[in-house]
């Protein structure tokens, strides 16, 4: 099953329409990436704060299938996979009352901090993106039998 997150959008997340402000929405789902890391074990002030590697997003979109307001409760299904040796990809699915109403993807690289070369994923991350590519895995399967 992917990772999953649930969270409830807040008036800050909200622009003067009274809807989730665009660009919130990759906050909110990069709040469920770091939910993900920590449930796998990862400990965030040294992920984050790791003096050797980091891993940028280089790219994001989104796609906004329905409105999102204040007081919603927003189920975000997480979902990563491995791109390279040295990137990722994780896609998000956000649900409010079991209707999809946006989903987005990010892009990450790991590279060297300080010369900024790219540089191979360390197995603390390769292990991550095992453990929820099975998951994920496990519940494509699934919802293939349920479909037949």
């Amino acid at each position: 099953m992917p990772f999953t997150y649930y969270r409830t959008v807040r008036f800050q997340d909200t622009d003067a329409a009274g809807v989730v402000y665009f660009a919130n929405v990759l906050g909110i789902c990069h709040e469920a990436y770091e939910e993900s890391l920590e449930a796998s074990g990862i400990h965030l002030k040294e992920f984050f704060g790791n003096l050797s590697v980091a891993f940028p997003i280089v790219h994001a979109s989104v796609d906004f299938l329905r409105p999102m307001f204040c007081g919603d409760k927003l189920t975000i299904s997480l979902m990563p996979q491995k791109l390279g040796i040295d990137k990722f990809e994780i896609n998000y699915e956000i649900v409010v009352a079991d209707v999809m109403v946006s989903k987005a993807i990010t892009r990450h690289v790991c590279i060297e901090r300080n010369s900024r070369n790219r540089k191979e994923l360390p197995e603390l991350v390769i292990g991550w993106l095992e453990a929820n590519r099975k998951d994920t895995e496990n519940t494509e399967r699934r919802k293939s039998r349920e479909a037949i």
